[in-house]
């Protein structure tokens, strides 16, 4: 799945406070050549929203963000997520995603969260908060000492047009996240031609890689 994903090199991040407005933000992803979308579990219209997107776009690659409780990490699954990240590398919530062979990148900032991660048997990180936690050195050092493990990254956390082809030049990275192509603000004033535009652009940028 997250091989997939590499193809895109973007996964918007985004919150949304019904199904409708995740589905009208579909619509403008879609639009700007973005089928993914990783619908954060920060509010309660999160798992409904899933649910309507899946059945709506089936061709669309969705993720639950923000999962922070194997009970989270269920819901969402059924509810036709593709894949699911968090902010940390919780034990608990790993553990439940390696039972149910479920996508699931956990949350590192860290030498030893990356080390808890691999324990629990996942290759696939969420280097968060990219930005504050040293950036593009920070991730660097962490590939290191891991880089024979297969390691692969997901820099989010402070990632936007500005900086996001210098994550997408490490090999290890298979695609950023990120908030900038469909700010909240932006979902709340009901802009899908500027996030679509948003979007477009940024598309066009991570097909230079």
């Amino acid at each position: 799945m997250f091989s997939k994903l590499r193809k895109y090199g973007i996964v918007p991040v985004v919150a949304v406070d019904s199904p409708d407005e995740g589905l009208h933000l579909c619509e403008a992803l879609i639009a700007g050549g973005l089928p993914v979308a990783e619908i954060t579990f920060r509010t309660d219209a999160a798992e409904a929203a899933i649910l309507a997107a899946s059945k709506r776009f089936p061709e669309m690659i969705l993720g639950a963000g923000t999962v922070l409780t194997a009970e989270q990490l269920e819901r969402a699954a059924a509810a036709g997520a593709c894949f699911a990240v968090a902010p940390g590398c919780n034990p608990t919530v790993m553990a439940k995603a390696v039972e149910m062979d479920f996508p699931f990148a956990p949350g590192v900032c860290t030498p030893s969260d990356v080390e808890r991660a691999v324990e629990q048997g996942l290759r696939f990180l969420k280097f968060f908060p990219a930005e504050a936690a040293g950036g593009l050195p920070m991730l660097k050092s962490l590939i290191g000492p891991y880089g024979h493990l297969g390691l692969g990254f997901c820099p989010t956390g402070g990632v936007n047009r500005a900086n996001m082809m210098d994550y997408l030049s490490i090999p290890q990275v298979a695609f950023v996240g990120g908030t900038w192509v469909a700010k909240k603000d932006m979902i709340k004033a009901g802009d899908w031609a500027g996030i679509r535009d948003l979007v477009r652009d940024a598309v066009e940028a991570a097909a230079q890689r």
